[in-house]
């Protein structure tokens, strides 16, 4: 017997996820939909066409939708259903996905957008939840919420207005990510923080963040950046897809050094599928020279996407920005090599070069954006602390983070700037 699952493009169904009887999955676009106008993909690697493609690309695109590692097995055993049956746990939870995907039982519809089915959440409530994420990710199985969000770390798609906090239990988009610290690692909410607000002061394109507290319990609000808010009060869902799902690597392979995309396959996608490939290629290289600088060592094929706002992509914010570096525990090896080189204190210029064509002007243009961003986030970073410290937030991480940016910039400034 194949099971089917509706796939819908905002309000609009795009076509049917099948299950076969041996698991295999398969899609194929409703005609309507490619009869329609304008229609768009649902991926880079799957163009619109007739027929239904194969698990080989399916599996890895459907698969991106869902949790990673460990977040995955907690789910599936939360709900009873097997960690390797996609189709299965999207059935459960795959009603509000990153982009703008929705995945129902056929002869569903999904929800008007307009349902305002948002359960605010008191501090006693809200610490429940946080407390829930841990045995059960997503909160898979609680009556009314179908979430679904990639990634290793234990979160929760959310609605927020002003200080309010709630769930969407109706056809409400959610608009922001809550993301409470990682258990085992110390600090990671303050870290996260400061990274990504760090971002923001070096100019990169990066989702607004904030610090919140409930109880003794912090967390991050992170605004989504595939949702576009409207004065009216509505939100469209802006489509995305990350690096693996656009080259259909399944999420389990998504560091270079297991069958990843790494910097060439990353900038090739960047050239053949996003509107504007030359500036998107230079964001993706500081985006990779930011990483080095503030030790993020897992900035995989996962943590890089494409956001549709148009039938062409662009080059998604930066997101997901820790500094793994600070963490004894975790490996040093960065998740995309420079040059074939992971190790990131043998990583010299000639590295780097690589990244760009043989040519007199694009080197020229690297080594200054690599000398630019090396030469200011050392200031910007003591700024930062500066507001940290008047905003009341510490946490002895952060001093490390510092000392990283510190020997990591010197390290490149010194290969960067002709003696």
């Amino acid at each position: 017997m194949t099971h089917l699952l509706d796939v819908w493009f905002g309000d609009i169904k795009a076509g049917t996820l099948a299950q076969d009887e041996a698991g295999t999955l398969s899609y194929a676009y409703d005609p309507g939909y490619l009869a329609g106008r304008e229609p768009h993909p649902i991926s880079f690697s799957m163009p619109l066409q007739e027929a239904p493609y194969a698990d080989r690309v399916v599996r890895p695109f459907f698969s991106g939708l869902l949790p990673d590692e460990g977040a995955r097995q907690r789910l599936a055993g939360a709900l009873g259903i097997s960690a390797g049956n996609a189709f299965g746990l999207l059935e459960v939870i795959g009603g509000e996905c990153a982009g703008a995907l929705s995945l129902y039982r056929t002869g569903e519809t999904p929800s008007s957008s307009d349902d305002d089915g948002v359960e605010l959440l008191n501090p006693a409530r809200l610490e429940e939840i946080i407390g829930k994420l841990r045995e059960r990710p997503l909160l898979g199985g609680e009556e009314g919420v179908r979430l679904s969000l990639a990634g290793a770390q234990d979160k929760l798609a959310v609605c927020v207005e002003g200080d309010d906090i709630g769930l969407a239990k109706g056809g409400r988009p959610t608009t922001h990510i809550l993301k409470p610290f990682i258990q085992a690692l110390d600090g990671t909410v303050e870290n996260e923080l400061f990274c990504l607000r760090l971002a923001a002061r070096l100019k990169f394109p990066v989702p607004a963040v904030e610090m919140r507290r409930t109880g003794a319990i912090p967390f991050l609000i992170v605004e989504r950046y595939d949702r576009a808010p409207h004065k009216d009060g509505t939100i469209t869902r802006l489509h995305q897809e990350d690096f693996c799902q656009a080259l259909s690597v399944p999420p389990e392979l998504k560091y270079e050094e297991e069958g990843g995309p790494g910097t060439e396959k990353a900038l090739d996608l960047i050239g053949r599928a996003t509107a504007r490939p030359a500036a998107d290629r230079l964001r993706f290289l500081r985006m990779l020279i930011f990483h080095y600088l503030v030790g993020n060592a897992d900035a995989h094929g996962k943590n890089y996407a494409l956001l549709y706002r148009s039938k062409v992509p662009d080059l998604a914010p930066l997101y997901d920005v820790v500094c793994t570096a600070a963490y004894p525990r975790l490996t040093k090896k960065l998740a995309m090599a420079i040059g074939g080189r992971s190790a990131p204190d043998t990583i010299q210029l000639k590295h780097w070069l690589t990244l760009v064509p043989e040519t007199r002007g694009a080197q020229r243009l690297l080594v200054k954006d690599i000398a630019e961003l090396a030469g200011r986030i050392g200031g910007e970073a003591d700024k930062l602390l500066a507001e940290f410290e008047e905003a009341g937030i510490a946490h002895e991480i952060l001093k490390v983070v510092r000392r990283i940016i510190e020997a990591r910039a010197a390290h490149l400034l010194r290969i960067a700037t002709p003696n």
